[in-house]
């Protein structure tokens, strides 16, 4: 997909990761391991985030990161 600059509304230069999300029922104590009960992948990142808020109030973006 090819989108041209003048196109966008919204254009976020900004950090982009994979979070692992872990799910226990409880936090654990000082020095205490928690065994969690679901495990997942999602994404994230200040930038990440901003881009796709943006984009769901119905704004055009794009996203440039590394």
């Amino acid at each position: 997909m090819s989108t041209k600059l003048e196109d966008l509304d919204i254009l976020v230069i900004g950090s982009c990761n994979t979070d692992l999300i872990s799910y226990c029922k409880r936090l654990p104590k000082v020095g205490e391991t928690v065994h969690g009960s679901k495990f997942t992948v999602g994404f994230g990142g200040k930038g990440g985030n901003q881009c796709m808020a943006a984009a769901k109030l119905g704004a055009s973006t794009a996203l440039v990161a590394k």
